[in-house]
This record gives C-alpha cells, sequence and structure tokens, in this order.
C-alpha cells in the first residue's frame, strides 16, 4: 500500500536514499578492492578524481536535459568545501599508508563524536542520554568488529587528525549548504564536482607517485582493468548522490552511525566472496552490538528531546523553481 501520509512517505524516501547509499558504496568498496587488489591499479587519489569527473558529466546531461535548474553558490563557499572535501580524500590515503590498520579504524570511529561536537557547536543541537549512549554503543560494536593492531606515530597521527577533522567539516558542510541556500543534492553536486574532479585530476598522479612510487601512466592498462575503472565511476555517480541525499536528509551524525552498516556489510560480504578468514566470535560479536546501537539509535534520535535544535536561526537563499530535481528535505526543530 502507498504512504498516505507525509510522515510516511518522508520514512519511505529516508528508507529508499539510505538503501541507495548502502547498495552503491558496499559494491564500490568491492569494485575497487578487485580493481587495485587484483589488476594493480593503486592510484586512489585519480581514480577519485575519474569519480568526480563522470558525476560532473552526469549533473552536465541532467541540467541540459532541464532536470537540474540553474543555482548560485558563492565562490567563497565552494572553496572552502572544496578544501575540506579534498584534504578529506587526502588524508584518508595518506593515513592508511602511514597508520595500522587499527588505528586507521580508531581514527574513523572517531568521526563520530567529532561530528557531534560540530553539531552542538554550530547548529546548537541538544542530545539525549539515550542517544548518546546508542552512539557509545554503535562505536564500541564497530570497534570491536574492526580494531585489531594499534600502533601510531607522530606524522601517521597528524595525517589521521587531518583526515577526521576534514571529513567532518566535509560532511556538515554539505548540510549546512543545502540549508543555507536551498540546494537539492543534484544542485550542490553541479557546483562541487566540477571543481574536485579538476583538482584531483590535476593533484592526483603527483599524490599517488609520492604514495607508491608508480605512474599512473605507465600502468599496463587492459581490456578487464578498463572495464572495472569504468564500472567503478559509474557506481561513484550513485555514491556521490546518496552522500548528499542522505546527509540533507538527515544529519551528518546521523550519516555516520547508520554508515557503520556499510562496514559490517563489508564484512559480511567479504565473508562470503573470500572465505571465513577474518570473520570470528569477536568479530560476530561486535557486529551484534553494532547493530543494535544502531537501532537504538535510530528509537533514541526520533523521539521528542532525543536529538533537537535549541534555535533556528540558519537563513535560507531560495534557489529552487518548480519542476527541478530536489531531495525535499523537511526542517523542523527534530532533525
Amino acid at each position: 500500500m502507498a504512504p498516505t501520509n507525509k510522515a510516511d512517505r518522508k520514512a519511505a524516501v529516508d528508507a529508499s536514499a539510505w538503501m541507495f547509499n548502502v547498495v552503491t558504496s558496499v559494491g564500490i568498496i568491492l569494485v575497487n578492492k578487485a580493481l587495485m587488489a587484483t589488476y594493480g591499479f593503486s592510484f586512489a587519489t585519480t581514480l577519485t578524481g575519474l569519480h568526480f569527473a563522470t558525476t560532473t558529466l552526469m549533473t552536465a546531461v541532467l541540467r541540459w536535459l532541464g532536470y537540474i535548474q540553474s543555482s548560485h553558490l558563492p565562490l567563497g563557499e565552494l572553496l572552502k568545501f572544496v578544501l575540506f572535501a579534498n584534504f578529506s580524500i587526502v588524508g584518508m590515503n595518506v593515513s592508511l599508508m602511514w597508520n595500522s590498520v587499527g588505528f586507521y579504524q580508531i581514527a574513523k570511529l572517531s568521526m563520530i563524536p567529532v561530528s557531534c561536537f560540530l553539531e552542538v557547536v554550530m547548529d546548537k543541537i541538544r542530545y539525549s542520554r539515550d542517544t548518546k549512549l546508542s552512539i557509545a554503543v554503535v562505536l564500541l560494536g564497530v570497534g570491536v568488529c574492526t580494531v585489531t593492531d594499534v600502533s601510531v606515530n607522530t606524522k601517521g597521527f597528524i595525517a589521521a587528525f587531518i583526515a577526521v577533522w576534514s571529513t567532518s567539516l566535509q560532511q556538515y558542510y554539505v548540510h549546512y549548504l543545502q540549508r543555507r541556500y536551498n540546494l537539492s543534492s543534484f544542485n550542490l553536486l553541479g557546483h562541487t564536482a566540477p571543481a574536485q574532479a579538476g583538482t584531483l585530476l590535476l593533484l592526483g598522479p603527483f599524490l599517488d607517485y609520492w604514495l607508491t612510487g608508480k605512474r599512473i601512466d605507465a600502468y599496463n592498462y587492459n581490456l578487464v582493468s578498463t572495464m572495472f575503472i569504468t564500472l567503478s565511476c559509474t557506481i561513484a555517480v550513485g555514491t556521490n548522490l546518496s552522500q548528499f541525499i542522505c546527509i540533507g536528509r538527515f544529519t551528518a551524525v546521523s550519516f555516520q552511525v547508520l554508515g557503520h552498516m556499510k562496514t559490517i556489510l563489508v564484512l559480511i560480504m567479504g565473508f562470503f566472496f573470500f572465505g571465513k578468514e577474518g570473520l570470528n566470535l569477536h568479530v560476530v560479536l561486535g557486529m551484534i552490538i553494532a547493530v543494535v546501537g544502531m537501532i537504538w539509535y535510530g528509537n533514541a534520535s526520533s523521539k521528542p528531546g532525543g536529538k533537537e535544535r535549541r534555535s533556528l536561526s540558519l537563513p535560507t537563499t531560495r534557489q529552487q523553481k518548480p519542476g527541478s530535481l530536489s531531495d525535499s528535505n523537511e526542517h523542523d526543530a527534530k532533525i
């Protein structure tokens, strides 16, 4: 039966947006793992630039077809977003190279408290006791699943610090720009994707050479590897779009909390595709704890007082026109 009221429609769209993000995110992880591990294409930053170039092409086609109306994003805001986003990409790559897998996972987990801090300071969000406890349970569960050996050095810590804060700021800024300038996900991607594609394709080959010692122009391209690169870029369009949709509809914190469901799914998919290695009793226990925490978070944050904005002073600038693609963002005191 089709949803008959506003709340049901919003819940249905929220669930669809989240599933879209989960499917595309898990899909691109598996494709990139095959591309890098099996075919030796280790140029992660340049590949990300290709992802945004493909996304730019998609938004250009949609704008040409009339599905995306013209909108405005100040140059200063665009530059700040691109700075955060590119530091996030580079920081994550460098952090993974300089740190152990265990510390890398701890750094990723710390994005949730950092995102909470940004919401409290910037948006005056108030969390209930149950919401805070549920986030702690999610962190505990994912930590049990993923954190193994933990070692850290000074340069690795600095890289992880930059990666965590830039990623958290980038995700916060997605939500901020959509509210501040009333931009749909398509419009925001139309502004940011070309700038990210240009900067990453310009700097990516040099950064990848520094990280791997390999030149992208010397890579042995063949039909299969080219097909995987094309598939990765195609899925990335959905991943980029779904991320903007989800952060626009939820918040950066909710996106991070629910995002760890993808970590659980990747572990399960790895079990089915690559055998039982890495899946043991403590990993299964961590999965169960994390899922319980996610369910608790969903219930706690949706209750009155679970997660509320103390003041709604953020102005918006109308940019959307009737008939343009929109995400039907609904903003009220409850997040």
